[in-house]
This record gives C-alpha cells, structure tokens and sequence, in this order.
C-alpha cells in the first residue's frame, strides 16, 4: 500500500505541489508549513537530495515515465526554439535548417550524455551495494553475550 501511495505521489507535477502548498498556506498556515518541510525532506520540491534531476527525473524512476516526461521536455523546447524569434525565421532558409539540424544533434548528445549518466549512476550504485553484500557476508558472526547466572 505504501509503494502504491508514493507511487501516486510521485505522479502528481511539480506545479500541483506549489499549487497546493500556496493554498493550504492560505487555509491553515499549519497544514501550508507541514507541507512545506515534507516536500523539501522527501526531495518533491527542491533538487538538493536528488541531484540535479531531482526526486522525479532519477535514474530509480519507471523507463517508461521517465521516457515520456523526456520525450515532453524535448517538444517543449523545441516549440520555444520555432516561437523565439516570433515563430518567424530568420529569412535565410540555408541558415534556419542549418540551425534546426545543429539543435537536433545538441538534443540528441543531451539525451545521450543523460542517459550515459543515468547508467554510469546505476552502476555505482550497483558496485557499492555488491560492495556492502560482500562485507556483510564476510563478517564473522557476532559472538553472542554470556547468560547470566543465578544468583543465590
């Protein structure tokens, strides 16, 4: 139940949350502080615990979610690429594809370079739980305490 609920969490967007913590400031200032210290505790509203991706963009995220929040991200700037200049060009045709093609191959490294990082994470992470598996299987076992005896 507990995963199913931080699962649902997870899946609500980070400007829900603000939505939220603004308005239960304004209901009950309590509820608004108690909101506040557990989105920045589980890491929901600031990036300081989760890297720079913060708590919803890392790598313990579903591929498929993470695929998709990516894949919005993508077309977000890429509308503001076509809408910053007006939705205009800049009139030469030759320079336009040019700079829509470099700014294809920039995305592309971009996404690669995440996703580099997103294994090279995974395999740390890996590499120091097999680490902490090895030590606790080579640990002697914990000598156990005398009993204590009867006295008279």
């Amino acid at each position: 139940m507990t995963g199913s609920l931080m699962e649902r969490l997870d899946d609500i967007p980070k400007p829900a949350w603000i939505a939220l913590l603004v308005v239960s400031f304004i209901l009950f200032w309590p509820i608004g502080l108690a909101l506040l210290i557990y989105l920045k505790w589980s890491g929901r509203m600031f990036c300081s615990r989760h890297g720079r991706y913060g708590h919803w963009y890392g790598p313990e995220d579903h591929s498929g979610a993470r695929e998709a929040r990516r894949e919005a991200r993508e077309e977000w700037r890429a509308w503001k690429r076509r809408h910053r200049w007006g939705g205009q060009g800049s009139g030469n045709v030759a320079f336009d594809e040019y700079r829509e093609e470099t700014l294809r191959k920039l995305d592309e490294e971009q996404r690669e370079f995440r996703d580099f990082l997103d294994r090279l994470r995974a395999a740390k992470d890996r590499a120091e739980f097999d680490e902490f598996m090895n030590e606790r299987r080579n640990r002697p076992p914990a000598a156990e305490p005398p009993a204590p005896t009867p006295s008279a």
